[in-house]
């Protein structure tokens, strides 16, 4: 399951990036759309209601608390719900292999993420993409290890998020050193964030690899004992796409891409990611399946 709410509190140690007044001001009630609503399935417009899944704290997207999930997903989702006319409620599970399954099993909706967009992920689900993602190293402040790219993990111990594609980057990585004859990667899978970067925070590894965005809100909060590295490489990825999760040929998907879409052209989405501070990962509007293949 996802970290307690004593380690999310250690690790997260604050508030979003904008910080109090920004984190608690207050967004514009949004107008149902009729004509988006109509189109809604029949047990979802009965229920009144959408359940959205997540694996835990994902700053400054996903911020979970016990039950409770703030953060620019959470105030996306409520701006959407406000959209369909209809209330979406979150659930948290353990790890993104679980959190697919029970999109998949129909126990949930859809999961808003975001989570990486690939070719492979596409054969099962269909991603509606509205963020634009990077994937680079947290790293011990001074970075003691000079971890600087995929070559320079060699060696070290690198943590990431189990089931992710940073996990299966750096597993190829591994097997690239060893054939190369290089020390190997010791990869250390964590089923959530903060778990994973108070394993560097504690030295028990020596980077995380993931997503910019977070990382960037976590060494925002570490009181200077960590710092980015690896930012403006490819890191083993091509253009990165995240987006909301729904099963495949699920009409959720394109249901969700025009509420999206609303939301851009309002100025809704621009003013929630420029309050958790996400202006560098925004898009010009939301897309299906966007994601293309990850390099082997």
């Amino acid at each position: 399951m996802f970290a307690s709410t004593a380690l999310a509190a250690l690790v997260l140690g604050g508030i979003a990036a904008g910080g109090a007044n920004a984190q608690d001001a207050a967004l514009p009630t949004l107008e149902k759309d009729e004509a988006l609503h109509a189109r809604l399935p029949e047990n979802i417009r009965t229920a009144g209601k959408m359940i959205s899944v997540n694996n835990g704290s994902f700053p400054p997207y996903e911020i979970v608390t016990g039950t409770e999930m703030t953060g620019a997903s959470a105030d996306l989702t409520h701006a959407l719900g406000q959209v369909l006319g209809v209330t979406i409620e979150h659930e948290t599970v353990g790890g993104l292999p679980a959190l697919l399954a029970g999109v998949n099993s129909g126990r949930y909706q859809f999961a808003f993420g975001p989570v990486g967009d690939f070719q492979s992920r596409q054969e099962a689900n269909d991603f509606v993409d509205w963020v634009q993602e990077y994937v680079v190293f947290a790293v011990q402040t001074g970075n003691p290890k000079g971890i600087s790219s995929l070559d320079t993990a060699c060696g070290n111990r690198i943590a990431v998020m189990a089931g992710g594609s940073a996990e299966r980057v750096i597993k190829a990585q591994d097997e690239k050193c060893q054939s190369e004859g290089k020390p190997a990667v010791e990869v250390q899978s964590y089923t959530d964030q903060p778990s994973s970067i108070l394993s560097v925070r504690s030295k028990r590894a020596d980077a995380f690899f993931s997503s910019q965005a977070p990382l960037t809100y976590f060494v925002s909060q570490a009181n200077g004992q960590l710092e980015l590295s690896g930012v403006g490489q490819k890191n083993g990825f091509n253009d990165l796409f995240q987006g909301a999760v729904v099963p495949k040929g699920s009409p959720l998907a394109e249901i969700l891409r025009d509420g999206m879409q609303i939301l851009m052209d309002n100025g809704t989405y621009a003013a929630i990611m420029k309050k958790w501070g996400l202006e560098n990962n925004m898009i010009k509007e939301p897309g299906i399946n966007l994601g293309g293949s990850l390099p082997k």
